[in-house]
């Protein structure tokens, strides 16, 4: 057989490239839009921090900025004060997330039951979810308050009347660390439900069969459905409560006396109170790489059970 009778015609092949260099081309044209924003929005920010990183910039008019190499980290080494909130962000992080995941578990498990009114629920299970954080945010300020309605029910069972629970130094993270799990407990919620849909009711109806109570039938059917969800929006909840900001800013500020202090918080008042520009850059810089290493270690645990 000659090569002409296997090759297909040239304009065949011509006709071929033409219709795979089209394509590519509205390929792009389709990526361009997407990916534009997270170039203006993203990775030009992230570029100019880390270049800020390494300058002494201020926010002071009429100062030049200099390159000062790695001065800005060697302080930040030292800084026991960042330290401090980095720990208390920890402390925050995993507080919230865990709570966050029992809560919503419970929720999810509640809202998934053969009940009355079921989809009312769940409309009123999405309302924390709904509300702005900065309206959040005032209105547990009142609830907390003196002179609020917690310290009323907390006076019905013969405890103290007079608490500001945001300005107490004992209960202003515990404080702020329930509106956290109240604010992102919907998301979990949701996302667990999502879940348990997906489970065959065959598996609970034949372990419900072979005797197995409630409680076995949880452990043993709907935990490992859902390991995977689980895995996933808890290490999400985790990053996206490390860098919260707005909900304890506009609560407590970092008070009192920095026990509610976020290392974002602190990075923050360092730039915009303290203007000291690329020294809050560099402990910017320094919160990413954690994330980056966070993330990069959920995204190997994923690969690596995928693989298995």
């Amino acid at each position: 057989m000659t090569d002409t009778a296997v090759r297909p015609p040239v304009t065949t092949r011509k006709k071929t490239t033409t219709i795979a260099r089209t394509e590519r081309r509205e390929a792009i044209a389709l990526v361009i839009p997407a990916t534009l924003p997270i170039l203006i929005f993203s990775v030009f920010p992230l570029i100019n921090g880390i270049v800020l990183a390494f300058t002494d910039a201020t926010l002071r008019r009429n100062v030049e900025s200099n390159f000062v190499a790695f001065d800005n980290f060697a302080r930040l080494v030292g800084d026991t004060m960042f330290w401090e909130s980095f720990r208390i962000g920890l402390v925050w992080s995993i507080s919230v997330t865990v709570l966050q995941l029992v809560a919503g578990m419970g929720l999810a498990l509640l809202l998934n039951a053969d009940l009355r009114l079921k989809g009312f629920t769940r409309v009123l299970a999405l309302v924390p979810w709904a509300m702005p954080p900065v309206v959040v945010a005032i209105m547990w300020k009142l609830i907390y308050r003196q002179t609020g309605p917690l310290n009323a029910i907390v006076s019905a069972f013969g405890g103290p009347t007079n608490t500001d629970w945001l300005a107490n130094f004992d209960t202003a993270l515990p404080a702020v660390i329930v509106v956290g799990v109240w604010v992102g407990m919907p998301q979990t919620t949701i996302t667990l439900l999502a879940g348990l849909q997906q489970v065959p009711m065959e598996l609970h109806e034949a372990a419900q069969v072979d005797g197995a109570n409630a409680w076995n039938r949880f452990w043993k059917i709907s935990i490992p459905s859902l390991r995977p969800i689980v895995a996933a929006i808890t290490s999400l909840n985790f990053i996206w409560n490390f860098n919260s900001f707005g909900l304890v800013y506009v609560m407590t500020e970092g008070g009192p006396g920095g026990r509610t202090m976020l290392p974002m918080l602190f990075t923050y008042l360092e730039a915009f109170k303290s203007k000291h520009l690329g020294y809050a850059a560099a402990m910017g810089l320094v919160l990413v790489v954690f994330v980056l290493i966070l993330m990069s270690f959920y995204l190997w645990s994923q690969f690596r059970k995928d693989k298995d």
